[in-house]
């Protein structure tokens, strides 16, 4: 009988959380189960997730094959890894109590950044609904200078260079001014020859042909 670690689904419309079962893999989803070893919820920040970490670990043991997200679950709570370490105790790479140990120490680490990350949301929340009731007013992010924020894009580390690239500062280009031309003066000459006179201009100035009469 092929065994598999599954989610079953459970919770109102538009409201799922999950159990996880060790069921026959030819039974329904949401059917017959041979064990229940924890919980998932992904409607919370984080994601709450309840484990028994030594049933989960002998079900891998006597061959039951998990689904993608319960592997991934796994992995997260730290099920792979012990699975990892007791493979380097049976090949003599470290004795038990150092597997135990390290186990420990990683669990540690990955509990206080989820309880670190709760935490945080908390306060979010908390400072949203005081925002809304009034007693807090919203931040106002003011932009920095263009020549600040090019000196922060090159000084940054590679993170913020990143996302410098991404939201790039709008730089507003100036308008430059036309210079006034000024008009060359135009140098008439008078020449009186059989009551004509003529205009004689200078090399690349405008005509009197050129030039439109106002009236």
């Amino acid at each position: 009988m092929a065994v598999k670690i599954r989610l079953a689904r459970r919770g109102r419309k538009k409201n799922p959380f999950y159990h996880i079962v060790v069921a026959d893999a030819r039974a329904p989803r949401d059917g017959k189960f041979i064990e229940k070893i924890g919980s998932y919820n992904p409607q919370t920040v984080p994601a709450t997730i309840e484990l028994d970490r030594d049933k989960a670990y002998d079900w891998l043991g006597k061959g039951a094959q998990p689904t993608d997200t319960v592997n991934a679950i796994l992995k997260f709570k730290g099920v792979l890894y012990k699975k990892h370490l007791n493979r380097g105790v049976s090949k003599g790479a470290l004795t038990q109590e150092e597997a135990d140990k390290k186990l420990t120490e990683w669990i540690d680490v990955k509990e206080s950044r989820i309880e670190a990350r709760r935490l945080k949301t908390k306060e979010e929340k908390l400072e949203f609904h005081r925002m809304v009731s009034g007693d807090v007013k919203a931040k106002v992010k003011i932009a920095a200078p263009i020549e600040e924020q090019h000196a922060f894009r090159d000084n940054s580390p590679v993170e913020e260079q990143h996302a410098f690239r991404e939201n790039p500062p709008v730089e507003v280009p100036a308008v430059e001014e036309t210079p006034a031309v000024e008009e060359a003066p135009i140098v008439v000459e008078a020449i009186e020859e059989e009551g004509v006179a003529e205009a004689v201009v200078e090399p690349g100035e405008a005509t009197a042909e050129e030039t439109p009469v106002q009236e």
